[in-house]
């Protein structure tokens, strides 16, 4: 295991915009709007999740992680926020407030200049309890990560039946599994 370097998470947290864009660049509003089932989100969804996460979550809770405070109990995030922000909208206006936010958000984590000492200070988070801004951190790349390989197996199902057999020796068809 690689231990959480505060570089590497704004070097993994930056290419993720523009991966994300790469991904979706040319499919059109079929593929933009398809799923993988009932109750499950679209890629137009899920860059709407990641815009919403930048406004109400990674930022403002390692702002209280690392005020003075007594109270670091972090709001309660809504998982179902993002259909707001994402109804009605284009796939190109959701991908360019997602790089602005994710370039301003970028900025505050460089400006905070955090410290060893500062990523082992803790937050009250509602399910978990305390938690460190390491792990905050950390789980924001993470999470990056989850999205993109979510995105690339929304896509992948969409050719479930189409791939043929093939489909037993294909990963992403199996929910990532080998």
């Amino acid at each position: 295991m690689i231990s959480m370097e505060v570089n590497d998470v704004i070097m993994i947290i930056t290419k993720t915009p523009a991966v994300v864009r790469e991904l979706l660049s040319g499919l059109n509003e079929e593929w933009l709007n398809a799923t993988e089932g009932p109750d499950t989100w679209s890629p137009h969804d899920i860059v709407a999740h990641y815009i919403f996460g930048e406004q109400t979550d990674w930022i403002p809770r390692m702002q209280i992680i690392l005020s003075e405070k007594e109270e670091k109990t972090f709001t309660p995030f809504d998982r179902n926020g993002h259909f707001a922000v994402g109804k009605g909208r284009s796939i190109e206006s959701l991908l360019n407030q997602f790089e602005q936010l994710r370039k301003e958000n970028i900025q505050i984590l460089l400006a905070s200049d955090i410290s060893s000492e500062d990523l082992e200070k803790t937050g009250i988070h509602p399910a978990f309890g305390p938690v460190t801004l390491r792990q905050l951190l950390a789980a924001w790349a993470v999470h990056d990560m989850t999205h993109i390989h979510q995105l690339s197996r929304v896509i992948a199902k969409q050719y479930l039946d189409e791939v043929g057999p093939w489909k037993e020796y294909i990963g992403v068809l199996k929910n990532g599994n080998q």
